[in-house]
């Protein structure tokens, strides 16, 4: 009978556009604590936590992603301003910013076409095909540019997003422990890293530690999300044939 009635109410509540918000903003709030009861440990990862959550709920109830989204949409949505007003906290960072234009210039071409090289070499040691190595190409920026340069290339959108999501999980997760690792101690150095290999969800760590760390992360994001759709389909040709 409790199944029952369980039954009945989600069929009521998976027809209002709601439901994926306040799925959502639950799973996320729930991890959010539990990640702060460990202390902030970069291996209880909320982001991680949510996604979890959200994919065991919709497998457990038969729920459409389509239907999820109707709702989650509204969170989509307000990814565009929340990047953009990232540029705050990066104008209070100006006068650094300048002096150290040069090196993290470079840091920036060399971060970009090693992310795009060391991913493609490795699917092709492995035997992927064609199409899912141009998915791998832009794992290491933000969704959306992720899946517009895979779309255009001729990969798969979808499994470039699962690609993008898991490599910045796991960039939040290591990073403090190879900065440890090797001794980077420096807030630009570790936030311009963070942005540059695990994009969005490395700059949300990366503000979690400082908000100068956060604000090179977010630099180092938004300028690899440009240089890599103009750098991914210069590379590609030469990597096919390199692999070949």
């Amino acid at each position: 009978m409790i199944r029952h009635d369980f039954s009945g109410l989600w069929v009521y509540l998976s027809a209002s556009p709601l439901l994926g918000l306040t799925l959502t903003l639950i799973a996320y709030l729930g991890a959010w604590q539990l990640h702060r009861r460990t202390g902030g440990h970069p291996l209880v990862n909320p982001v991680l936590i949510a996604v979890l959550v959200l994919v065991g709920v919709l497998w457990a109830t038969d729920t459409p992603y389509e239907t999820y989204f109707d709702g989650a949409q509204f969170v989509h949505f307000l990814l565009g301003p929340a990047t953009v007003a990232l540029a705050i906290p990066l104008y209070g960072q100006i006068q650094r910013l300048r002096a150290m234009a040069i090196p993290l210039g470079i840091t920036l071409l060399c971060g970009a076409a090693t992310a795009i090289v060391v991913a493609w070499g490795a699917g092709a040691v492995l035997g992927a095909s064609e199409a899912s190595l141009i998915s791998l190409a832009p794992k290491s920026v933000t969704t959306p540019i992720a899946m517009a340069v895979a779309e255009a290339l001729g990969g798969l959108p979808s499994l470039t997003a699962a690609l993008v999501i898991m490599t910045g999980i796991f960039g939040a997760m290591v990073a403090q422990g190879l900065f440890r690792l090797l001794g980077t101690r420096d807030p630009a150095v570790q936030g311009f890293a963070m942005g540059l290999a695990a994009h969005g969800i490395g700059t949300a760590r990366a503000f979690q530690i400082s908000a100068e760390t956060g604000a090179f992360a977010a630099l180092a994001m938004a300028t690899n999300g440009l240089l890599t759709a103009l750098l991914t389909p210069w590379l590609l040709p030469w990597l096919s044939r390199w692999f070949a």
